[in-house]
């Protein structure tokens, strides 16, 4: 099942666009892959976590994986993982995950909607997203610095900001997509492609350059240089 889990007019009018139009909203929204016939890729979930803070308002939950994975190294993303024996579908994966790599109290955590599957073709993985709202914040950090460098709340404006934002492609001209540097976070991938089309769908995209296409290599190694910098 795909779609809002309460009615939109239950949450804060901030995060009801986004509710209400996950009812209509298909995969095409998010991604033009699709899973392979034939295939039986392995489920995961993503928990995509709304709160809210008396100065930066409305803001969403990140984790920068350790630059010592062998997959994956340094990039940010939601907090989730692969489905296990025991989760009670899409929802609890998500919750599971989120509790594991951040310390997440699950009980302050409401689920508002579920998003179609997703599929990534480099992990092999459907992955869902689901959406949430954080009605009571606790404590966050990185559960294990082994797999997560670091977690962060970030600010919707923010990743709405056109100055943070641009496109990222891969060399020989084959994938490219949106990015966003917000902070010592880097944006790209999947999670950046799921970012935009959440902007877009909440009512919070502000216009900004399509045009800004950077190499993603390059990209990413001036913005670790900077970070290094400030260090």
């Amino acid at each position: 099942m795909t779609g809002p889990l309460v009615d939109p007019a239950d949450v804060p009018d901030w995060l009801a666009e986004l509710v209400r139009a996950s009812a209509g909203t298909d995969a095409e929204a998010f991604t033009r892959l699709t899973v392979p016939d034939g295939q039986d890729p392995r489920a995961a979930s993503v928990l995509v976590l709304f709160g809210e803070q008396p100065v930066h308002g409305p803001d969403v939950l990140l984790l920068r994986r350790a630059d010592t994975l062998d997959s994956h190294a340094g990039q940010v993303a939601f907090p989730g993982g692969g489905a296990e024996d025991g989760d009670e579908g899409p929802i609890g994966t998500a919750l599971r995950e989120a509790e594991e790599e951040t310390g997440v109290e699950v009980s302050g955590i409401r689920p508002v909607a579920v998003l179609p599957r997703l599929y990534i073709p480099v992990s092999r993985f459907a992955v869902t997203p689901v959406l949430a709202h954080w009605e009571e914040p606790s404590p966050v950090h990185a559960v294990d610095p082994g797999e997560t460098a670091a977690v962060a709340r970030v600010p919707l404006s923010e990743l709405a900001d056109p100055a943070n934002r641009f496109m990222v492609r891969k060399p020989g001209g084959g994938w490219k997509g949106p990015a966003f540097t917000i902070g010592e976070l880097f944006v790209w991938g999947f999670t950046a492609g799921v970012l935009t089309a959440l902007l877009r769908l909440g009512g919070w995209e502000r216009p900004w350059d399509h045009t800004d296409v950077r190499d993603l290599d390059v990209a990413w190694a001036r913005h670790m240089e900077r970070e290094t910098g400030r260090e």
